[in-house]
């Protein structure tokens, strides 16, 4: 049995990305146990992962120290007797718990200058590894194994009476098809494709047959009711309404999803679900939607992409120009290509 123990990052995107590092781990080690260390809103995601043994919740924000508290559930972990540790974020703090937890092998790239806390640490060869998943996938090569990875798509499961259970308890109607529209970002509003050409964008949908199911988190509450209030009738605002758990099952009733560079494109993806990614200030080329079934969208201004959180420029050409009937064009060249699930 080989026991490890991964550090997760704090985005829901970046844990989807890093389904496949543990898809090739579970091939290396075909009795494996592993456990994942994560932000506590991100855990229903690695309940979804059959590779995943356990999901232990992260308790420290972004930036926290405390370290005492760092020492005593690190304390905790040694008793687990990890063989390894690998830890996908770059930062130093990053790194403490498995240092303080004696992990006798501790994985992952040097970032912020972390000699000795990593012991088997790789030097970033952005060039060579231009994804984001790539980077991650390759720490489950030996450090001497210079073989191009190949990263799996990510692969959520989701049990489809469950799923139709949740949108019952909700209120929604399976009758149509459904067209998910994920209008935030977490990142910045230079991510994220206005209201306006999603509200244009479920109207079409409505027009065409479907229920338009809008969803988001609360933080997206108003922007969603924005939506649903433009698009009138047929168009559902569940922003705000669903936790994690019942938004990847929600998601795995859509139709189709239409979604900007943002953590629940990643689930979609992850879903197989028939996607259309809206990408501006982000590049698809560094975090693309993982799936055959997906669709990218993108102007690719000359400005873009610029990684911005907010649009430095001022004007959001990139997203601004990017009118709904394109999107919708996009959605239909999706639906029409039937690939087959693996």
């Amino acid at each position: 049995m080989t026991k490890i123990l991964v550090v997760a990052p704090s985005w829901v995107g970046d844990c989807v990305m890093a389904q496949p590092l543990y898809q090739l781990l579970a091939q290396r080690h075909p009795k494996l146990e592993l456990d994942v260390f994560a932000p506590a809103w991100t855990l229903p995601l690695f309940q979804r992962m059959p590779e995943v043994s356990r999901a232990i919740a992260n308790p420290f924000a972004h930036g926290e120290l405390r370290l005492a508290e760092r020492y005593r559930l690190a304390r905790e972990l040694r008793k687990a007797r990890y063989d390894q540790a690998i830890v996908l974020p770059n930062s130093l703090k990053s790194a403490l718990i498995p240092w303080l937890a004696s992990i006798p092998l501790r994985t992952g790239f040097l970032g912020e200058q972390r000699y000795g806390l990593l012991n088997d640490w790789r030097k970033l060869d952005e060039l060579a590894l231009p994804r984001m998943v790539d980077r991650f996938s390759v720490l489950a090569q030996p450090g001497r194994d210079r073989r191009p990875v190949v990263s799996p798509e990510p692969r959520l499961t989701v049990n489809p009476a469950d799923a139709r259970a949740v949108a019952a308890g909700l209120g929604l109607s399976l009758e149509r098809p459904v067209a998910a529209l994920c209008p935030g970002a977490e990142y910045g509003p230079a991510k994220r494709w206005p209201a306006r050409h999603f509200a244009a964008l479920a109207k079409l949908l409505i027009e065409d047959g479907y229920a338009v199911w809008v969803m988001g988190s609360s933080k997206e509450g108003e922007l969603g009711a924005e939506i649903v209030g433009l698009a009138g009738p047929g168009a559902e605002n569940l922003c705000g309404r669903t936790s994690l758990d019942q938004a990847i099952d929600l998601l795995a009733l859509a139709h189709v999803a239409v979604t900007n560079d943002s953590g629940l494109m990643h689930v979609a993806a992850a879903l197989q679900r028939p996607l259309v990614a809206v990408y501006g200030s982000s590049s698809a080329t560094f975090t693309p939607p993982l799936s055959k079934r997906a669709t990218i969208v993108s102007l690719n201004v000359e400005c873009s992409p610029c990684f911005k959180r907010e649009c430095p420029l001022g004007h959001m050409k990139c997203l601004n120009d990017l009118m709904p009937l394109s999107v919708m064009g996009a959605i239909k060249q999706s639906l029409s290509v039937r690939i087959p699930l693996e």
